[in-house]
């Protein structure tokens, strides 16, 4: 579990890279908002879409090969990517070193089965910490820019992939004996997408890891911008989300083993719903008249509130993540790596369109608070279908009600 949770913390590291390069990438190019959203969500587009194939192949095949051959054939494209010069080349290394996101879909089930059903939670949860990933590529590459320049960046991640691969191999424990998975086709393992449950999955994991990956990406150029921090200075406060996102994943999923699946992931929306509230509303000047002549006053998040209210958020979309793959070990642990797989790809493709979308409406409306407006609005909707689907109990597209144990 250790140096598996080693390895997606270095995956996740590498996959959200451009976060930080993407800075001085942009100034180069002469992006826009949008164009620099692009070039942020690529590399999680890929990581997206391999997410459930690599889940399919892991049960089949093992996540001990699987995860060793991602990280070595990933550390081919990050290389390159040092040396490329148009925005063309950088979208087109971006997707090929993007596949790198799809360790989360290979190291779940491979961890998950070497513990009980009651532990089961702790130990995804654990592994998922490994988001912290975010949170040390704010740390490093800030660095390393700052040092040699942004295209030692990608040198120094692949080097740290190869490495990484040789002591996954050296320590990671051979696969545990799988069901009859392995020897299932691929179209009967994905007969258990038809399931209603797992969509309902999808659309919680799109917001809580998507909104994760989204804000990773976004926040160091968002307090540039906003506040005019350095890189150095913006990424470290970014990493105030970033840090907490990961290493509260493991208190997410001892807290579903607790409490039971449901009751975390209600709390988490309550909470992430407060938070986006107040990080939405914008930088405000006000002028009220007044009997004595107008009266001027502004409305602004000071930094340290910002900072702390994106703390608060970390933490509830960590134990979000967490609790939304209790629900998967609980309900379907003879079909993990599919069901993983596709939840985890809707996960990523929020990731990937939420950058381009923040983007877009930053584009249009000129006003930088509008990524959470954007959050606001989805966590909303999230809250609705698990107040339909889980306190009600009443039945979404067909899907039969079983009670669920606390």
């Amino acid at each position: 579990m250790f140096i598996t949770t080693f390895a997606f913390t270095v995956c996740f590291a590498v996959w959200m890279m451009f976060g930080v390069t993407g800075i001085p990438i942009r100034s180069q190019l002469q992006l826009d908002s949008t164009e620099f959203g692009l070039l942020t969500a690529t590399p999680v587009l890929t990581g997206a879409l391999f997410r459930l194939p690599l889940g399919i192949w892991t049960d089949r095949f093992g996540g001990r090969r699987i995860m060793l051959a991602l990280l070595l054939g990933c550390a081919v494209p990050v290389w390159i990517s040092a040396y490329a010069t148009a925005l063309w080349q950088f979208l087109l290394l971006g997707l090929a070193l993007g596949v790198v996101g799809a360790a989360f879909s290979v190291g779940t089930p491979y961890v998950a089965r070497f513990f009980p059903k009651e532990q089961r939670g702790f130990a995804m949860g654990f592994f998922g910490a490994g988001t912290v990933g975010a949170a040390l590529n704010m740390f490093v590459a800030p660095f390393l820019i700052e040092q040699y320049g942004w295209e030692m960046v990608p040198k120094v991640y692949a080097v740290t992939l190869v490495i990484t691969a040789a002591l996954f191999w050296i320590f990671s424990a051979p696969d545990p004996a799988r069901s009859g998975n392995a020897a299932r086709s691929m179209m009967r393992q994905l007969a258990v997408l038809r399931n209603p449950r797992v969509w309902k999955y999808c659309q919680y994991y799109s917001i809580v890891f998507g909104g994760f990956t989204a804000l990773s990406i976004w926040m160091p150029q968002y307090f540039t911008t906003e506040y005019g921090y350095s890189i150095a200075q913006a990424s470290l406060l970014a990493a105030a989300f970033a840090l907490p996102g990961g290493a509260f994943r493991a208190l997410g999923g001892w807290l579903s083993d607790r409490f039971g699946a449901h009751a975390v992931t209600w709390w988490v929306l309550w909470i992430a719903w407060i938070c986006l509230f107040l990080l939405s509303y914008p930088r405000t000047e006000l002028i009220v008249h007044t009997v004595e002549g107008p009266l001027s006053f502004g409305i602004a998040l000071p930094t340290w509130l910002f900072t702390f209210l994106l703390f608060v958020l970390g933490i509830a979309f960590a134990c979000g993540m967490a609790s939304t793959f209790k629900y998967i070990g609980d309900d379907f642990p003879d079909s993990m790596g599919a069901v993983s797989g596709v939840v985890g790809m809707a996960g990523g493709l929020g990731g990937f369109l939420l950058p381009i979308m923040f983007g877009a409406i930053l584009d249009w409306l000129g006003v930088n608070s509008s990524c959470f407006m954007l959050l606001y609005g989805i966590v909303s909707v999230s809250l609705v279908l698990n107040f339909l689907t889980e306190v009600r109990r009443a039945p979404v597209m067909g899907e039969e009600v079983v009670p669920r144990g606390r």
